[in-house]
Protein backbone atom coordinates (compact mmCIF):
# COMPACT_ATOMS: atom_id res chain seq x y z
CA UNK A 1 0.00 0.00 0.00
CA UNK A 2 1.14 3.53 -0.71
CA UNK A 3 2.88 5.70 1.83
CA UNK A 4 5.15 8.71 1.67
CA UNK A 5 8.80 7.64 1.40
CA UNK A 6 11.87 9.83 1.11
CA UNK A 7 13.83 9.08 -2.08
CA UNK A 8 17.16 7.32 -1.73
CA UNK A 9 18.65 9.63 -4.33
CA UNK A 10 17.84 12.89 -6.10
CA UNK A 11 19.39 13.72 -9.47
CA UNK A 12 19.65 16.89 -11.51
CA UNK A 13 19.86 16.08 -15.22
CA UNK A 14 20.65 18.43 -18.08
CA UNK A 15 18.03 18.24 -20.82
CA UNK A 16 18.92 20.59 -23.68
CA UNK A 17 20.23 23.19 -21.27
CA UNK A 18 17.40 22.89 -18.75
CA UNK A 19 17.51 21.20 -15.33
CA UNK A 20 15.21 18.20 -14.80
CA UNK A 21 15.02 16.62 -11.33
CA UNK A 22 14.58 12.86 -10.87
CA UNK A 23 14.01 10.71 -7.80
CA UNK A 24 15.06 7.12 -7.14
CA UNK A 25 13.77 4.65 -4.55
CA UNK A 26 15.24 1.24 -3.77
CA UNK A 27 18.05 -0.70 -5.40
CA UNK A 28 16.31 -3.61 -7.13
CA UNK A 29 17.46 -5.00 -10.46
CA UNK A 30 13.99 -4.42 -11.96
CA UNK A 31 13.17 -0.73 -12.47
CA UNK A 32 9.67 0.74 -12.66
CA UNK A 33 10.07 4.06 -14.48
CA UNK A 34 7.06 6.32 -13.80
CA UNK A 35 5.65 8.99 -16.11
CA UNK A 36 3.05 11.08 -14.29
CA UNK A 37 -0.02 12.81 -15.65
CA UNK A 38 -0.78 16.43 -16.25
CA UNK A 39 0.70 17.87 -18.33
CA UNK A 40 2.17 20.38 -15.92
CA UNK A 41 1.92 18.39 -12.68
CA UNK A 42 4.85 17.58 -10.40
CA UNK A 43 5.39 13.84 -10.04
CA UNK A 44 4.50 13.73 -6.31
CA UNK A 45 1.12 12.03 -6.64
CA UNK A 46 2.39 9.17 -8.84
CA UNK A 47 5.78 8.90 -7.14
CA UNK A 48 4.24 8.50 -3.69
CA UNK A 49 1.71 5.96 -4.98
CA UNK A 50 4.45 3.69 -6.39
CA UNK A 51 7.57 4.17 -4.26
CA UNK A 52 6.16 1.42 -2.02
CA UNK A 53 7.08 -1.10 -4.74
CA UNK A 54 10.52 -1.12 -3.11
CA UNK A 55 8.92 -3.43 -0.52
CA UNK A 56 8.77 -6.08 -3.25
CA UNK A 57 12.34 -5.55 -4.42
CA UNK A 58 11.80 -3.06 -7.26
CA UNK A 59 13.64 0.14 -7.96
CA UNK A 60 11.24 3.01 -8.64
CA UNK A 61 12.25 6.12 -10.58
CA UNK A 62 10.15 9.21 -11.26
CA UNK A 63 10.99 12.73 -12.41
CA UNK A 64 9.48 16.18 -12.50
CA UNK A 65 8.93 16.78 -16.20
CA UNK A 66 10.30 20.05 -17.54
CA UNK A 67 8.06 22.88 -16.39
CA UNK A 68 6.99 21.12 -13.20
CA UNK A 69 7.98 20.58 -9.57
CA UNK A 70 11.66 21.11 -8.80
CA UNK A 71 12.64 21.11 -12.49
CA UNK A 72 13.20 24.30 -14.45
CA UNK A 73 10.11 26.18 -15.62
CA UNK A 74 11.03 27.99 -18.83
CA UNK A 75 8.56 30.47 -20.29
CA UNK A 76 8.54 29.09 -23.82
CA UNK A 77 5.29 27.59 -25.12
CA UNK A 78 7.09 25.91 -28.03
CA UNK A 79 8.61 23.43 -25.54
CA UNK A 80 5.28 21.86 -24.66
CA UNK A 81 5.05 19.05 -27.23
CA UNK A 82 4.83 15.30 -26.77
CA UNK A 83 7.82 14.74 -29.06
CA UNK A 84 10.09 16.88 -26.90
CA UNK A 85 8.90 15.08 -23.75
CA UNK A 86 9.69 11.70 -25.40
CA UNK A 87 13.28 12.82 -25.88
CA UNK A 88 13.39 14.20 -22.34
CA UNK A 89 12.28 10.82 -21.01
CA UNK A 90 15.03 9.08 -22.96
CA UNK A 91 17.61 11.57 -21.69
CA UNK A 92 16.60 10.83 -18.09
CA UNK A 93 16.69 7.05 -18.66
CA UNK A 94 20.17 7.21 -20.18
CA UNK A 95 21.52 9.67 -17.61
CA UNK A 96 20.51 7.36 -14.76
CA UNK A 97 21.74 4.23 -16.55
CA UNK A 98 18.42 2.48 -16.11
CA UNK A 99 18.75 0.01 -18.95
CA UNK A 100 15.55 -1.80 -19.86
CA UNK A 101 12.64 -0.68 -17.69
CA UNK A 102 9.03 -1.37 -16.87
CA UNK A 103 7.56 1.90 -18.15
CA UNK A 104 4.49 3.02 -16.19
CA UNK A 105 2.53 5.95 -17.58
CA UNK A 106 -0.54 7.42 -15.91
CA UNK A 107 -3.04 9.67 -17.74
CA UNK A 108 -0.99 12.14 -19.85
CA UNK A 109 2.00 10.04 -18.83
CA UNK A 110 0.33 7.16 -20.67
CA UNK A 111 0.19 9.14 -23.91
CA UNK A 112 3.85 9.95 -23.39
CA UNK A 113 4.62 6.29 -22.61
CA UNK A 114 2.93 5.15 -25.83
CA UNK A 115 4.92 7.57 -27.98
CA UNK A 116 8.11 6.64 -26.10
CA UNK A 117 7.44 2.92 -26.63
CA UNK A 118 6.87 3.46 -30.35
CA UNK A 119 10.14 5.43 -30.57
CA UNK A 120 12.36 3.37 -28.23
CA UNK A 121 10.83 -0.13 -27.93
CA UNK A 122 14.22 -1.71 -27.31
CA UNK A 123 14.46 0.03 -23.91
CA UNK A 124 11.33 -1.54 -22.43
CA UNK A 125 10.56 -4.83 -20.69
CA UNK A 126 6.89 -4.02 -20.26
CA UNK A 127 4.50 -1.13 -20.74
CA UNK A 128 1.94 -0.24 -18.07
CA UNK A 129 -0.80 2.11 -19.29
CA UNK A 130 -2.81 3.43 -16.38
CA UNK A 131 -6.02 5.43 -16.72
CA UNK A 132 -5.04 6.62 -20.17
CA UNK A 133 -6.00 6.51 -23.85
CA UNK A 134 -4.45 6.14 -27.29
CA UNK A 135 -7.16 7.93 -29.29
CA UNK A 136 -7.94 11.51 -28.31
CA UNK A 137 -10.95 12.01 -30.62
CA UNK A 138 -12.54 8.89 -29.08
CA UNK A 139 -11.81 10.22 -25.58
CA UNK A 140 -13.43 13.55 -26.46
CA UNK A 141 -16.63 11.73 -27.44
CA UNK A 142 -16.50 9.80 -24.15
CA UNK A 143 -16.09 13.00 -22.16
CA UNK A 144 -19.17 14.41 -23.86
CA UNK A 145 -21.05 11.34 -22.63
CA UNK A 146 -19.84 11.91 -19.06
CA UNK A 147 -20.74 15.58 -19.21
CA UNK A 148 -24.22 14.75 -20.51
CA UNK A 149 -24.96 13.03 -17.18
CA UNK A 150 -25.02 16.49 -15.59
CA UNK A 151 -28.18 17.27 -17.56
CA UNK A 152 -28.90 19.37 -20.67
CA UNK A 153 -29.12 22.72 -18.88
CA UNK A 154 -25.73 22.25 -17.23
CA UNK A 155 -24.15 21.09 -20.47
CA UNK A 156 -25.60 24.11 -22.26
CA UNK A 157 -24.19 26.39 -19.57
CA UNK A 158 -20.74 24.78 -19.91
CA UNK A 159 -20.81 25.13 -23.69
CA UNK A 160 -21.72 28.81 -23.39
CA UNK A 161 -18.74 29.51 -21.14
CA UNK A 162 -16.45 27.46 -23.38
CA UNK A 163 -17.57 29.46 -26.41
CA UNK A 164 -16.96 32.73 -24.55
CA UNK A 165 -13.70 31.54 -22.94
CA UNK A 166 -15.00 32.25 -19.43
CA UNK A 167 -13.56 29.10 -17.90
CA UNK A 168 -13.14 30.78 -14.51
CA UNK A 169 -16.84 31.60 -14.05
CA UNK A 170 -18.10 30.16 -10.73
CA UNK A 171 -20.96 28.17 -12.29
CA UNK A 172 -18.62 26.62 -14.87
CA UNK A 173 -16.06 25.76 -12.20
CA UNK A 174 -18.81 24.21 -10.07
CA UNK A 175 -19.75 21.84 -12.91
CA UNK A 176 -16.10 20.87 -13.43
CA UNK A 177 -15.75 20.23 -9.69
CA UNK A 178 -18.67 17.80 -9.77
CA UNK A 179 -17.09 15.98 -12.71
CA UNK A 180 -13.74 15.85 -10.92
CA UNK A 181 -15.26 14.18 -7.85
CA UNK A 182 -17.12 11.71 -10.05
CA UNK A 183 -14.38 10.85 -12.53
CA UNK A 184 -10.95 11.97 -11.25
CA UNK A 185 -10.90 10.93 -7.59
CA UNK A 186 -14.00 9.72 -5.77
CA UNK A 187 -12.52 10.01 -2.28
CA UNK A 188 -14.14 12.59 0.00
CA UNK A 189 -10.66 13.79 1.01
CA UNK A 190 -8.02 13.68 -1.70
CA UNK A 191 -4.64 12.28 -0.53
CA UNK A 192 -1.90 14.72 0.42
CA UNK A 193 0.37 13.83 -2.55
CA UNK A 194 -2.52 14.54 -4.94
CA UNK A 195 -3.21 17.89 -3.32
CA UNK A 196 0.49 18.73 -3.36
CA UNK A 197 0.73 18.07 -7.09
CA UNK A 198 -2.47 19.97 -7.87
CA UNK A 199 -1.42 22.95 -5.75
CA UNK A 200 1.80 23.25 -7.80
CA UNK A 201 0.23 22.80 -11.23
CA UNK A 202 1.92 24.71 -14.07
CA UNK A 203 -0.98 25.50 -16.36
CA UNK A 204 1.20 26.60 -19.29
CA UNK A 205 2.05 23.06 -20.51
CA UNK A 206 -1.46 21.88 -19.63
CA UNK A 207 -3.32 24.61 -21.50
CA UNK A 208 -0.96 24.34 -24.49
CA UNK A 209 -1.21 20.57 -24.85
CA UNK A 210 -4.62 19.70 -23.41
CA UNK A 211 -6.90 22.61 -22.59
CA UNK A 212 -8.36 24.55 -19.67
CA UNK A 213 -9.61 21.56 -17.65
CA UNK A 214 -9.98 17.77 -17.58
CA UNK A 215 -13.17 17.80 -19.65
CA UNK A 216 -12.28 20.09 -22.56
CA UNK A 217 -9.49 19.07 -24.97
CA UNK A 218 -8.55 21.90 -27.33
CA UNK A 219 -4.73 21.86 -27.10
CA UNK A 220 -2.11 20.53 -29.51
CA UNK A 221 -2.94 16.91 -28.58
CA UNK A 222 -6.63 17.11 -29.49
CA UNK A 223 -6.15 15.08 -32.69
CA UNK A 224 -3.50 12.67 -31.32
CA UNK A 225 -4.32 9.04 -32.16
CA UNK A 226 -1.92 6.08 -31.91
CA UNK A 227 -4.43 3.23 -32.34
CA UNK A 228 -3.14 2.47 -35.89
CA UNK A 229 0.42 2.20 -34.50
CA UNK A 230 -0.28 0.03 -31.44
CA UNK A 231 0.04 -3.32 -33.30
CA UNK A 232 3.78 -2.54 -33.56
CA UNK A 233 4.10 -2.86 -29.77
CA UNK A 234 4.54 -6.60 -29.16
CA UNK A 235 5.89 -6.36 -25.60
CA UNK A 236 3.67 -7.28 -22.62
CA UNK A 237 1.25 -4.45 -21.79
CA UNK A 238 -0.93 -3.98 -18.72
CA UNK A 239 -3.84 -1.55 -19.13
CA UNK A 240 -5.71 -0.35 -16.05
CA UNK A 241 -8.76 1.86 -15.55
CA UNK A 242 -11.28 2.72 -12.89
CA UNK A 243 -14.88 1.85 -13.60
CA UNK A 244 -15.80 5.56 -13.26
CA UNK A 245 -12.63 6.85 -14.95
CA UNK A 246 -12.68 10.10 -16.93
CA UNK A 247 -10.44 8.23 -19.38
CA UNK A 248 -13.08 5.57 -19.62
CA UNK A 249 -12.99 1.76 -19.73
CA UNK A 250 -14.19 2.08 -23.33
CA UNK A 251 -10.95 3.95 -24.10
CA UNK A 252 -8.99 1.23 -22.32
CA UNK A 253 -10.71 -1.50 -24.32
CA UNK A 254 -9.90 0.34 -27.55
CA UNK A 255 -6.21 0.07 -26.66
CA UNK A 256 -6.43 -3.57 -25.64
CA UNK A 257 -8.04 -4.57 -28.93
CA UNK A 258 -5.24 -2.86 -30.88
CA UNK A 259 -2.33 -4.33 -28.89
CA UNK A 260 -1.06 -7.86 -29.64
CA UNK A 261 -0.02 -8.73 -26.07
CA UNK A 262 -2.15 -6.74 -23.64
CA UNK A 263 -4.31 -7.45 -20.62
CA UNK A 264 -6.87 -5.11 -19.08
CA UNK A 265 -7.91 -4.59 -15.46
CA UNK A 266 -10.89 -2.40 -14.55
CA UNK A 267 -11.08 -1.52 -10.85
CA UNK A 268 -14.43 -1.23 -9.09
CA UNK A 269 -15.28 1.78 -6.93
CA UNK A 270 -12.53 3.84 -8.55
CA UNK A 271 -12.16 6.56 -11.15
CA UNK A 272 -8.88 8.09 -12.36
CA UNK A 273 -6.67 7.10 -9.40
CA UNK A 274 -7.28 3.46 -8.44
CA UNK A 275 -3.97 3.35 -6.55
CA UNK A 276 -5.55 5.70 -4.01
CA UNK A 277 -9.24 4.82 -4.42
CA UNK A 278 -9.00 1.02 -4.50
CA UNK A 279 -5.47 0.05 -3.40
CA UNK A 280 -6.53 -3.40 -2.19
CA UNK A 281 -7.23 -4.43 -5.79
CA UNK A 282 -4.77 -2.19 -7.60
CA UNK A 283 -1.48 -3.27 -6.05
CA UNK A 284 -2.00 -7.05 -6.36
CA UNK A 285 -2.87 -6.64 -10.05
CA UNK A 286 0.22 -4.51 -10.73
CA UNK A 287 2.57 -6.75 -8.74
CA UNK A 288 1.24 -9.91 -10.40
CA UNK A 289 1.90 -8.42 -13.85
CA UNK A 290 5.41 -7.29 -12.91
CA UNK A 291 6.29 -10.65 -11.35
CA UNK A 292 5.25 -12.51 -14.51
CA UNK A 293 7.45 -10.32 -16.69
CA UNK A 294 10.70 -9.91 -14.79
CA UNK A 295 13.98 -10.56 -16.57
CA UNK A 296 14.30 -14.16 -17.69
Amino acid sequence: MWREIQPDARFEIDVDGYRVVAYSFGTGDETVFCLNGGPGLPCDYLREAHSCLIDKGYRVVAFDQLGTGASDRPDDLSLWTIGRYVEETETVRKALGLGEVHLLGHSWGGWLAIDYALTYPENLKTLILEDTVADMPHLISELERLRAALGPETVSMMQKHEAEGTYDHPEYLAAVTILNYRHVCRLAEWPAPVRRSLDDWNMAPYATMQGPNEFLYIGNLKDWNRIPDLPRLTLPVLITAGEHDELTPACALRMKLALPNAELKVFANASHMPFYENPQDYYPALLDFLARHEAG
